[in-house]
């Protein structure tokens, strides 16, 4: 397919088409998962950033487009997907409500110190059947209570918090979460759980690793922001896709081992509607 021709068309696409398309798997998605509300649920979650290559958008003042999203692991699903055209530059202290809003009922929203603000811990704190964990800056003072919470920060926007704190000795760095998991209470969880938890935010990483390596997130090949858009929801939908589809057990299991086995027997398929309601049997 013509670039130039693709990226045209892609100005005057009406892009709600992809957004409900996504929305329709998410929802089949679950569907298929079913109900996760006896346990708590992770959903790390961060930002990527994809570089623009065409002058046309640098004249426009966007040089890279800052992807937010997090991921639900009970179901696979992005969820609180959020484009930033132009402020790539900007800090994940700044941006990001949207995607922590989408934290699921007993969900848990796992944060890099990136996200960490004293502003945002209070706010997540007075949430209700949702939990977070943030890792702390390491510029940020710490007071220990006797209660074995802590004051964090100063001044005006200090606020009490549970904090865990651990030690990566190959990496030789220490790592201080603020968590409203309570250790006592029904949802309650120790300071190992607390640790194990946010080792799950690399699953985050896997999800952009994917996207940009596989499904080529990495190259935006159209020169409009509608059209950015559109591809961006089209690697969504392609995601989502591969989660539902069902291939040979001899072929695989993984999203990788689904994706390999569509590349590699689609061009034998005289009808492609026809084979993905095979692979596809819910839809």
């Amino acid at each position: 397919m013509d670039i130039s021709t693709f990226s045209k068309a892609s100005k005057l696409r009406e892009k709600k088409i992809f957004i409900d398309l996504y929305e329709d798997l998410k929802k089949e998605q679950k569907k298929q998962k079913g109900s996760n509300l006896k346990r708590l649920t992770m959903f790390p979650l961060d930002s990527t950033i994809v570089a623009l290559t065409s002058k046309l958008l640098w004249e426009e003042g966007w040089h890279q487009v800052k992807l937010f999203s997090g991921i639900d692991l009970f179901t696979g699903i992005p969820e609180g997907v959020l484009i930033h055209l132009g402020l790539g530059q900007g800090h994940d202290s700044k941006y990001g409500e949207e995607t922590i809003a989408a934290t699921p009922e007993n969900g848990v929203a796992v944060m890099d110190r990136g996200f960490c603000r004293l502003s945002r811990i209070q706010e997540l704190k007075k949430q209700e059947d949702k939990y977070f964990i943030v890792r702390i800056k390491n510029n940020i003072k710490l007071e220990m209570r006797e209660n074995g919470n802590y004051r964090v920060g100063t001044g005006e926007e200090q606020v009490e918090a549970r904090v865990v704190i651990f030690s990566d000795r190959e990496a030789k760095t220490e790592f201080r979460l603020a968590t409203n998991i309570p250790i006592m209470e029904k949802r309650r969880a120790s300071n190992e759980e607390i640790a194990d938890f946010y080792r799950l935010r690399w699953q985050i990483e896997l999800l952009w690793k994917f996207l940009k390596m596989h499904l080529k997130l990495s190259h935006l090949i159209t020169k409009n922001k509608n059209g950015i858009e559109i591809q961006i929801y089209s690697c969504l939908i392609g995601y989502l896709i591969l989660q539902l589809t069902e291939i040979p057990k001899e072929a695989g299991k993984s999203l990788l081992d689904k994706l390999r086995y569509l590349q590699a027997f689609m061009c034998e398929q005289i009808s492609y509607v026809h084979w993905f309601r095979k692979l596809i049997p819910r839809c």
